[in-house]
């Protein structure tokens, strides 16, 4: 799974404008409705957030991978938001997060939906990228960060 397949420049928004967990995950899908991959952002708002309801997704070390899957996505989609300043998103460490990285996918797609969360994770753990990617001020440095990380296909 390269995460570039489904991530481009303009679905990062450094900074967020929200300022908690539901704001957050509201803009990030409105990111992706204005640019025409999602087709009915209140179906995917509904979804993710009821996926949140069920467990946080603030997976610990700053970070936070809320997700969900509706009908009528054309296909897997992923945004980035950036905190203004580190939000509480009920991580199970207890911390705030510093990165949300919002995955969305229909429903017939669970196997690059587990690919795509599976990857994030895997970057995520490595501390100096972490550190870097938190250190990022722009939209340009996350991807830039990400595209350094990821083969072309």
């Amino acid at each position: 799974m390269n995460l570039l397949d489904i991530l481009t420049v303009d679905c990062i928004r450094a900074p967020l404008a929200a300022t908690n967990k539901r704001g957050a995950i509201d803009e990030l899908v409105d990111v992706l409705a204005g640019l025409g991959r999602v087709n009915d952002a209140q179906v995917l708002k509904d979804a993710v957030w009821t996926r949140e309801q069920m467990r946080t997704t603030g997976i610990g070390a700053g970070l936070a991978i809320p997700h969900g899957k509706c009908v009528g996505m054309p296909g897997l989609a992923m945004a980035i938001g950036k905190p203004a300043q580190p939000m509480d998103f009920e991580a199970i460490d207890g911390q705030p997060v510093k990165l949300i990285v919002l995955l969305a996918s229909p429903p017939d797609r669970t196997s690059d939906h587990i690919q795509a969360l599976a990857r994030v994770s895997r970057l995520m753990t490595m501390e100096q990228f972490r550190e870097q990617i938190y250190a990022a001020s722009s939209p340009q440095q996350i991807f830039d960060l990400l595209k350094s990380q990821e083969k072309p296909a």
